[in-house]
């Protein structure tokens, strides 16, 4: 077998597209457009596995659409700002602006060194002030319009990064990065309206068909829209300002079985009493180190204050409600304030029960007894038939949800009402590496936005970053000169915002700005009308909600400011899975690179000493863990085909997948094996580039060429489905029927041109290299990215014959070709003529042949 240079044929293939200007999009109305993109990168300094696998789907999708004759933009850029490059110039020394522009000149060798398909003139980093000037006029277009808006609001406040947290970066009460303690912290903070397309949002989600469901109903869930009844609660003896307590609530059924009023620790009736009692600021100040996550709520130890007021119930207002503070309740969600029913929830009833409350039943389950049914520890949450409850007596769960909302009404204390889970986004971070919010802040004139004339606001270069838990938090916020200016509205003194937007604001519309690079405008609408919305998107499944649910918005948002006319973004959507690798641990516990490890007589060792080494669990790939494979290192070893050839062969793209040795090993051989087929061989040659076809061809040729049209059929079909290993096989299966084929005729000369052909055209979307490599070989000046996507032909599908399994007591032992529908007897016959099956059955006699038709035949013994 000859071993085909791959670094060298890699470079030269590369170096050739660039030439020809291969993968250059423009606007070309005469062919129809397809827009694939996978999600940019953060540049962390070095690709890993997981950028491997999902550019590379990208690029099979690209490279495969473009063959069959669309009009392809695939472009690639940098989602740069963020937190990490500023933590990086703390410990570095370094500035974020040198240390992320290093990364990207690095990255960019990696992604490139891959053959990827990029039209790289449309290369973007999202700290480039040429890219953030268009999101500063967008704020201002939203400001303007009515979508964003400044107030204060209660935050996750992390004190080492000196910055907000999301309540998903909170773990166990901690900074996700820092390890310390969260405070609660009330700030003013930016938000986009995003609550107002919150039911747009939710109807369109049911449209998007080449979505992933499990994606889907993320959103779905995330959005959370939730139908039940608005409800207040009068305060007995009421604290100046509030005469009574709101509370949203999903089940309006249950208010019989009402025994307290919870209220958030950042309600404003907590804040209030808080200031008159100092045992309930220290508990407020305890609820503030808690997780804010949903789970950190659900697994805390329910705990209350109680604030000694009292509520009347809104059916019996001679029936009182205790008011207690409790720490699971949050200002986040709902109105900051729920009723505890603890006969019907579960939280409800742990509270209760630590804190001796009524525990009420209004919901008897079907086959119960009224009089002997009595809640333990577990509520009852299902349906059943109203007691307990007055007027809503024998009712279903439905029927009393809506009779409790129509007295509710009647009463003028509450009424039918839709939540939300969503919550308006905050945009505000307290960094300097991001986009200026482009406002200033005047004591006369309030917030002034900066006129257009102006922008962009860019960032003062001159920052220091020393080491020291003193020096961090927003270095604008100490900047000398660069925060102060003056007031465009009335000429006085003025600060500048120095927060700045986060990271999301600039991937919700980084995809827009790839179809139109023109440096006077984000995108004109003309681009954006042809290349728009994506077809295919690609990444991971951690991106299913916030990014994607942003994007969304933010599309509707340009388009209500007169940007586009485009709702969705992305037409197809594609989350692939994980790339894994089994862990290693040395006798100390430490774990340990692949690299470092070897399998000996069925145990592994360490390579250094000899010494035994522990395998752990197949994971993904992880730096803590160091079960990782450094991309460079395959690529400059196997080459880039190999990497490429091994990611879309090993399993679907949305399952997890193992990166292991013997697979790629496997996959070079393969790549080898027909490198070797397009090299001149005398015994097995081709005809000339202009040979017409045979008029007649002999069995084996025709087999070949049947098999050709096959795997033209399956391919393509399994690309369209996104069945890439499958394809792969079918690769696997077309070079077998073509190194099967022998002889020097003209039939078999012809065909195993054509199949040569078509074997090199399907390969290449997913070894671009190998596949110039190879159709150079046979012949070809022209380049096979530049060629047509075969088609096969419907007459040589049909097949006369089939291949049969045959199993001895259900093991596969041998296979033999018939011709369908051939009769039992037939197949019964020419099965016990086989050697591989006279030599299993060694002598014994059959019992019976089960015979299923086309399909298997199944010999017992």
């Amino acid at each position: 077998m000859t071993r085909y240079d791959a670094t060298a044929i890699e470079k030269k293939w590369q170096d050739k597209w660039q030439e020809a200007g291969c993968f250059v999009a423009e606007i070309d109305r005469a062919r129809p457009k397809y827009y694939v993109l996978e999600m940019f990168p953060y540049p962390s300094g070095r690709i890993h596995m997981g950028h491997v696998r999902n550019y590379t789907l990208g690029d099979v999708v690209a490279r495969y659409k473009r063959a069959q004759g669309f009009n392809v933009l695939h472009p690639m850029g940098w989602d740069a700002f963020g937190l990490p490059a500023e933590n990086a110039a703390i410990e570095r020394g370094i500035h974020p602006a040198e240390w992320t522009k290093a990364n990207i000149d690095s990255m960019r060798n990696e992604l490139q060194r891959m053959g990827l398909s990029y039209d790289w003139r449309r290369e973007l980093a999202t700290c480039d002030a040429d890219y953030y000037r268009f999101e500063q006029k967008m704020f201002l277009d939203f400001l303007q319009a009515g979508l964003a808006y400044r107030k204060e609001n209660w935050v996750n406040w992390d004190p080492v990064e000196q910055t907000v947290l999301a309540n998903e970066q909170v773990v166990n009460g901690c900074g996700w990065r820092s390890g310390a303690p969260v405070e609660r912290r009330r700030l003013a903070q930016w938000f986009l309206k995003i609550t107002d397309y919150a039911q747009e949002l939710l109807d369109a989600i049911q449209h998007l068909d080449h979505w992933p469901d499990r994606v889907r109903l993320m959103q779905h869930n995330w959005l959370g829209r939730s139908r039940g009844a608005q409800v207040l609660f009068p305060i007995i003896n009421a604290p100046p300002g509030f005469d009574h307590i709101e509370v949203f609530t999903t089940r309006p059924d249950t208010l019989y079985g009402a025994g307290f009023m919870a209220i958030a620790p950042d309600h404003p009736l907590a804040a209030a009493l808080a200031e008159k009692n100092p045992k309930l600021a220290d508990f407020i100040a305890e609820c503030h180190k808690m997780g804010t996550s949903e789970a950190a709520i659900e697994t805390a130890e329910k705990k209350g204050f109680a604030t000694g007021l009292s509520v009347s119930h809104p059916f019996d207002a001679t029936w009182k409600l205790p008011v207690y503070v409790a720490n699971f309740v949050l200002m986040e969600y709902g109105t900051g304030a729920l009723f505890g029913c603890a006969a019907h929830d579960q939280r409800d009833l742990e509270f209760a029960r630590k804190y001796d409350l009524p525990v009420l039943p209004v919901v008897l389950p079907p086959g119960e007894a009224a009089k002997g049914f009595t809640i333990g520890e577990t509520a009852y949450t299902d349906d059943g038939i109203l007691f307990n409850s007055d007027f809503m007596d024998g009712m279903t769960v439905d029927a009393a949800i809506d009779a409790a909302c129509q007295r509710l009404q009647q009463l003028k204390l509450g009424g039918a009402s839709i939540a939300w889970r969503i919550r308006d986004w905050g945009v505000s971070r307290q960094r300097y590496w991001g986009c200026p919010i482009p406002v200033v802040h005047c004591e006369s004139c309030g917030v002034v936005p900066v006129p257009e004339s102006d922008l962009p606001v860019t960032l003062p270069m001159d920052i220091s970053f020393d080491k020291g838990e003193a020096s961090r938090g927003n270095p604008l916020d100490r900047h000398p000169t660069w925060k102060h200016t003056q007031c465009p509205k009335c000429g006085g003194a003025a600060t500048r915002e120095t927060d700045t937007f986060d990271t999301f604001f600039e991937s919700s519309w980084y995809f827009l700005r790839f179809a139109d690079t023109n440096p006077d405008q984000a995108f004109s609408a003309e681009a954006i009308k042809y290349w728009l919305p994506v077809d295919q998107y690609i990444g991971g499944i951690e991106h299913a909600v916030l990014h994607l649910l942003y994007s969304r918005f933010f599309t509707r948002a340009l388009k209500r400011c007169g940007y586009l006319e485009l709702d969705e973004p992305f037409y197809g959507m594609m989350t692939q899975g994980m790339v894994c690798h089994r862990t290693f641990q040395d006798k100390k516990g430490d774990w340990l690179f692949p690299h470092q490890v070897a399998q000996q007589d069925q145990a592994w060792i360490k390579q250094a000493d000899g010494s035994r080494v522990t395998p752990g669990r197949i994971e993904k790939m992880s730096k803590s863990k160091r079960n990782v494979i450094d991309p460079d290192h395959i690529i400059s070893n196997y080459g880039a085909d190999t990497a490429r050839l091994f990611m879309m062969s090993d399993s679907p793209p949305v399952r997890d997948m193992e990166w292991t040795n013997a697979g790629v090993e496997g996959a070079r051989r393969f790549l080898n094996r027909l490198y070797d087929l397009s090299v001149a061989d005398d015994a097995r040659p081709l005809a000339d580039t202009n040979t017409k076809q045979p008029s007649k061809l002999d069995d084996p040729a025709a087999e070949c060429l049947k098999a050709t049209h096959q795997a033209i059929a399956g391919i393509t079909e399994d690309i369209e489905r996104f069945r890439f290993n499958r394809g792969v096989a079918g690769l696997h299966s077309l070079s077998r029927a073509i190194t099967k084929l022998d002889g020097d005729t003209p039939a078999s000369n012809w065909v195993r041109r054509f199949a040569m052909e078509n074997l090199i055209r399907l390969l290449s979307p997913i070894a671009p290299h190998l596949a110039e490599e190879m159709w150079h070989n046979i012949g070809h000046s022209s380049l096979v990215a530049n060629e047509a996507w075969p088609v096969a032909d419907a007459a040589w599908l049909v097949s006369d014959t089939i291949e049969m399994p045959i199993q001895i007591n259900g093991r596969l032992r041998d296979r033999v070709m018939l011709a369908k529908d051939t009769a039992a007897a037939d197949i019964e016959s020419q099965v016990l003529k086989r050697d591989k099956v006279i030599k299993h059955l060694a002598g014994k006699p059959h019992k019976k042949i089960i015979i299923v038709p086309n399909r298997v035949v199944n010999v017992i013994v």
